[in-house]
């Protein structure tokens, strides 16, 4: 039990973690309106599982997304009318479709990505240096922790869920 004055974030780290993924999601959804064109949450995790996963097939795709394959071909039927990813036969296995990005669909994966940043740094900026720093090695033990790679190893998703 929190002791007074003090809230449960502050005695929890996975409390505290779930209190700053709410902040997170506050300062994502800021300035998205901005940018076109607008996706909801389900079409963007399909559009970042295809950026980790280019070529990857529909099946696979629906395992990511822990989605039935009728949903997922429902959901890639709005964002290849979007012009945000192109579905084509797989070269060797005629059955087999595959999802791609487009250049619509990277560009507005790249600008999403430019709001964060900036708003994540207007935040940033308002912290001490000492605190910028110990927040950026938690976030790196989490994400190995998470079996996620670096930012530097390119998008990946979280192999036991996404």
């Amino acid at each position: 039990m929190p002791r007074p004055g003090r809230s449960r974030a502050d005695e929890d780290p996975a409390a505290a973690l779930a209190s700053a993924a709410e902040v997170l999601a506050v300062l994502y959804a800021r300035g998205q309106d901005d940018v076109a064109p607008a996706v909801s949450p389900s079409q963007l995790r399909a559009l970042l599982a295809v950026e980790g996963a280019e070529g990857v097939n529909l099946r696979a795709l629906g395992d990511v997304l822990g989605s039935r394959p009728s949903s997922v071909t429902r959901l890639c039927d709005r964002l290849e009318a979007m012009g945000l990813l192109v579905r084509s036969p797989h070269p060797s296995r005629r059955r087999e479709v595959e999802v791609r990005l487009t250049a619509q669909g990277r560009a507005l994966l790249d600008q999403r990505r430019a709001v964060q940043v900036r708003e994540l740094s207007a935040v940033l900026g308002r912290m001490a240096p000492e605190a910028v720093d110990s927040l950026v090695a938690g976030l790196a033990a989490f994400r190995e922790a998470a079996g996620r790679p670096s930012p530097a190893g390119g998008p990946a998703a979280v192999s036991d869920s996404a």
